[in-house]
C-alpha cells in the first residue's frame, strides 16, 4: 500500500485520484512601474536653458549689435545683389564639380592605367592644393599665358583671345571652385558606384547592356543613395566656401558687405547682415538635401522616416487625444 500523493484524499476508491485545485485569489496583483530618474538629464537640460536665456538677454540688450542697421541693409539691393551672385557661383560651380567627378570617377575605376592614373594625379593635384591658392592663380592666369588659343595640338591656331580680357574674376572664381569641387566629387561618386554589388554589373552585362548604359541605368540610380548626402554637405560647404571670391574681388555676399561697412564702418552689422542670410540659404538647402535623401532610400529602407512636418502632426495629435483606460481583468481570474 502506497501513500497518497499531494492533492489526493485518502478516502478514495478503486485506485482513482482526484486533485484539489487551490482556491481563486480574485484579481491578479497589479505592477506598478516606477520610471527610471535621470538627474543628469534635468542638470544637462537646466544648464542649457541657463545658456541659451543669458544668449537672448545678451543679443537684446547689447546696444552694440545695432539691429536697426542689420534692418536697414538686410534686404539692400546691394546685398541682395550679392547674395544673388553667392548662389550663382554656388549652383555652377557644383554642376561643373559633379559632372568632371562622375567623369573622373569612372576614369578612376578604368582598366586602362593611363586613364586611371590621369584621374589620380588631378585628384592629388586638387585636393593637395588650398581652393585659395586655385583662384588666385586662376585669377592671374595672363602673367602665365598673356593670349588664349583655339586650335591644333602643337599646331596653327584658330581662335585667340587676351587672357586678362577672357579671365573675368567670376569666371575665375567659376573655375577655381568648380575644378577644386569636381576633386572632391570623384571620390564621393568613386565610393557610390564601389557600394553597389559587382553582381549588378554582371547581370546588366549578361542582358547585353554595354557599360555606359549599365552604368546610367543600374549602378548610378543604386550608388545614389550614398552619393547624395556627402554631396549636400559639399553643396553646403561650396555655398560658405564661395565668400573666398571676396579675395578676386567678385562681388558676392560678403565682398558686397565688406564694401558697405568700409564706408560707414558698421562692421559687425553688416557681418551679421551677411551670416544671417548665409543660415537662411543653408537651411533651404538642407531641407533639399533631407527631401532627396528620403526618396532615394525608398528601396532601401521598408519604412521612411516621418517628415518633420508628419512627426510634429503626430505629437500634436498624440498630445490632444485621449489616453486609453487602463486595461480591467475579469472577474474571479487566477489559476484555471
Amino acid at each position: 500500500m502506497t501513500a497518497p500523493r499531494a492533492g489526493e484524499t485518502q478516502g478514495q476508491t478503486g485506485g482513482s485520484s482526484a486533485q484539489t485545485t487551490a482556491p481563486s485569489t480574485g484579481h491578479a496583483e497589479e505592477i506598478k512601474a516606477v520610471p527610471v530618474r535621470h538627474p543628469g538629464r534635468w542638470v544637462a537640460a537646466v544648464v542649457v536653458l541657463v545658456v541659451f536665456a543669458m544668449l537672448v538677454h545678451s543679443l537684446a540688450t547689447n546696444s552694440r549689435f545695432e539691429w536697426d542697421i542689420v534692418g536697414q541693409y538686410f534686404l539692400s539691393s546691394r546685398v541682395l545683389k550679392g547674395l544673388w551672385y553667392t548662389i550663382l557661383l554656388t549652383v555652377v560651380s557644383m554642376a561643373i564639380g559633379i559632372v568632371l567627378g562622375v567623369i573622373l570617377a569612372v576614369m578612376r575605376l578604368s582598366q586602362n592605367p593611363l586613364l586611371s592614373g590621369a584621374s589620380w594625379i588631378y585628384i592629388w593635384f586638387f585636393r593637395g592644393t588650398p581652393v585659395l591658392v586655385q583662384l588666385l592663380v586662376w585669377f592671374n592666369l595672363a602673367f602665365l599665358y598673356p593670349h588664349v588659343s583655339i586650335g591644333v595640338p602643337f599646331g596653327p591656331s584658330f581662335a585667340s583671345a587676351n587672357a586678362n580680357a577672357l579671365i573675368t574674376p567670376f569666371l575665375a572664381a567659376i573655375l577655381g571652385l568648380g575644378l577644386n569641387e569636381g576633386a572632391y566629387m570623384a571620390e564621393i561618386v568613386r565610393a557610390g558606384i564601389l557600394s553597389v554589388e559587382f553582381g549588378q554589373s554582371e547581370a546588366a552585362q549578361a542582358l547585353g547592356m554595354t557599360r555606359g548604359v549599365t552604368l546610367r541605368r543600374i549602378v548610378l540610380p543604386q550608388a545614389m543613395r550614398v552619393i547624395i548626402p556627402p554631396t549636400g554637405n559639399e553643396t553646403i560647404s561650396m555655398l560658405k566656401t564661395s565668400s573666398l571670391a571676396s579675395v578676386i574681388t567678385v562681388t558676392e555676399l560678403l565682398y558686397a558687405v565688406q564694401l558697405i561697412y568700409s564706408v560707414n564702418f558698421k562692421t559687425i552689422p553688416l557681418l551679421i547682415t551677411a551670416s544671417i542670410w548665409y543660415l537662411i540659404v543653408t537651411s533651404l538647402l538642407t531641407i533639399g538635401q533631407y527631401y532627396i535623401e528620403r526618396h532615394f532610400a525608398r528601396g532601401s529602407a521598408r519604412e521612411l522616416p516621418l517628415t518633420p512636418r508628419q512627426r510634429i502632426w503626430r505629437y500634436l495629435s498624440t498630445f490632444h487625444s485621449t489616453p486609453p483606460a487602463p486595461a480591467v481583468p475579469p472577474a474571479g481570474g487566477g489559476g484555471r
